[in-house]
């Protein structure tokens, strides 16, 4: 080791300082603590474990705080609420125009003391065990004011066909003519005009009824959708407008009824 020493010195001048930064070196790293033998964890005396804080976790929490931040703001900006205004009216519509319907039927079920091929539509027939709507097994047609025929798809149930038209509360009595049936429509009498006014005045509150539940169904629909004060009244008002026009058409088809009772 030696001569290897002598060697390095006389042939390197420099060589010498070169060894004497390595004593130091040696000298500065056997006294420094990251150099230094490992400690006995017990005799050591304990650090205090402070928070460990670094750049990268303090960016992460920053970003987080911001971006919290900016979802409460978008949470107290106006919500955008879909314009289910068409969807209530045409709603509306359907159920009103389907009560008005179902007044008319019933209107054309009463006997007015003149002949109508709707006045037999709901009288039910049994026929091979099968009931069924007389418009269903014959048709109806008029004869005159006063008279209907009412001719059966199967001329071999035209007794069916008379025994319903019997037991129903027109008063009718057909007579058969061979192939089909032939019904005089009698004179009402004042006592049965009376009772025929009386349920033309209840059907029309019915359907009056029907009309304004549509109305109430739409306005509550409305209410829940959560608009705009400006744009639910102008709805609701295009709702009243449309349940006043279904109300009114009611009415009409009513009060054409009963003066047509009365007339006859």
């Amino acid at each position: 080791m030696m001569s290897i020493r002598r060697l390095l010195i006389n042939n390197h001048p420099n060589c010498s300082s070169f060894l004497q930064q390595i004593r130091n070196i040696s000298a500065i790293s056997s006294s420094h603590p990251i150099f230094s033998p490992p400690v006995n964890p017990s005799s050591s005396p304990k650090i205090p474990n402070f928070p460990f804080s670094h750049p990268f976790n303090d960016f992460r929490r920053s970003f987080a705080k911001g971006r919290k931040s900016k979802d409460d703001d978008n949470a107290g900006t106006a919500q955008v609420v879909e314009d289910i205004g068409p969807v209530v009216k045409s709603t509306a519509v359907s159920l009103m125009e389907a009560a008005v319907d179902a007044l008319s039927r019933e209107l054309t079920k009463l006997r007015t003391g003149r002949a109508s091929t709707g006045m037999l539509d709901h009288i039910i027939v049994e026929t091979h065990g099968v009931k069924m709507k007389l418009n269903q097994v014959a048709i109806v047609t008029i004869v005159d004011p006063k008279t209907l025929a009412i001719t059966p798809y199967d001329p071999d149930t035209i007794k069916e066909l008379e025994k319903a038209i019997v037991s129903s509360p027109l008063g009718l009595n057909p007579k058969s003519d061979g192939q089909r049936l032939v019904a005089a429509i009698p004179p009402l009498t004042k006592e049965h005009i009376q009772a025929i006014n009386k349920v033309v005045a209840k059907s029309s509150e019915d359907v009056k009824q029907s009309i304004r539940r549509a109305r109430q169904k739409a306005l509550d629909t409305i209410k829940k959708a959560g608009y705009p004060k400006d744009s639910a009244k102008r709805l609701e008002k295009e709702i009243d407008e449309m349940t006043k026009k279904y109300v009114k058409s009611a009415e009409d088809m009513c009060k054409a009824k009963e003066k047509e009772i009365s007339s006859a």
